[in-house]
């Protein structure tokens, strides 16, 4: 009698062939380490659009509403840690499972957790510099509102509405996805350009993973409904016998 696999079967039988699987992870990762997703109805920032306040634009001309804005986003990463979906990755690039992430997320959970190979297409948080001069400080400096020793304001190290993504974690990314066999895309919707168009560009199996469906979803291969980290750990379930 056969056995219909289900999509997460499925899906774990494709990463145990695959000669290399990259993952792609958005802010459904983060959430559920209680990093708030600033697109949602819920979302943390209700004065203005954060669109707006994480752009160039506001850091040049609103820099009080601009530092006001990350100050609290850092200090919402303080509470906030890796959760397992990020632990299993790390132990799944440990085991050879995972080639590399490539991620939108700015919080630095992946290499928190253990992840060596991490592609940032949206910065790091935490890489504060100052606007002038790129000269480094910490988020200490930028949370108390210091400016650098070349007296120019600081900033964290993200890339805002208005910037070009690092080219060198962009190249990086495509060369990776390029040569996958398997890309396991978690927790994103898809809308933020020009990441979204980083799936397209493999000729290997694409599985998404993420808790509301997208339109763009439709063109993979498997999509899988669920959280991440829950997913994560019923994949990890059936490829490693649930050991993380």
């Amino acid at each position: 009698m056969n056995h219909e696999h289900t999509p997460v079967e499925q899906a774990a039988a494709w990463i145990k062939e695959s000669a290399s699987t990259v993952v792609f992870t958005g802010a459904g990762m983060s959430t559920e380490s209680g990093i708030p997703d600033f697109r949602s109805k819920k979302g943390l920032w209700t004065k203005t659009d954060p669109m707006e306040v994480a752009s160039t634009e506001a850091m040049n001309e609103q820099y009080d509403l601009f530092h006001e804005f990350y100050t609290l986003r850092f200090k919402t990463l303080e509470r906030c840690h890796p959760h397992m979906g990020h632990e299993i990755l790390a132990e799944w690039e440990r085991r050879g499972l995972v080639d590399a992430i490539a991620t939108q997320n700015v919080d630095g959970f992946h290499q928190q957790a253990g992840s060596q190979k991490v592609y940032e297409l949206h910065g790091a948080l935490k890489k504060v510099c100052c606007i002038d001069n790129g000269h480094q400080a910490t988020p200490d400096d930028f949370i108390i509102g210091n400016r650098c020793v070349c007296g120019s304001r600081l900033r964290p190290g993200v890339v805002l509405f208005g910037e070009m993504l690092p080219q060198d974690a962009w190249e990086k990314a495509i060369e990776v996805i390029q040569q996958a066999s398997v890309l396991l895309v978690i927790g994103t919707s898809l809308q933020v350009s020009p990441v979204n168009q980083l799936p397209l560009m493999t000729a290997g199996k694409t599985i998404f993973i993420n808790q509301e469906m997208v339109p763009a979803a439709s063109g993979y291969d498997l999509v899988i409904k669920g959280k991440a980290g829950d997913m994560i750990c019923h994949l990890n379930d059936l490829l490693c016998g649930g050991s993380s």
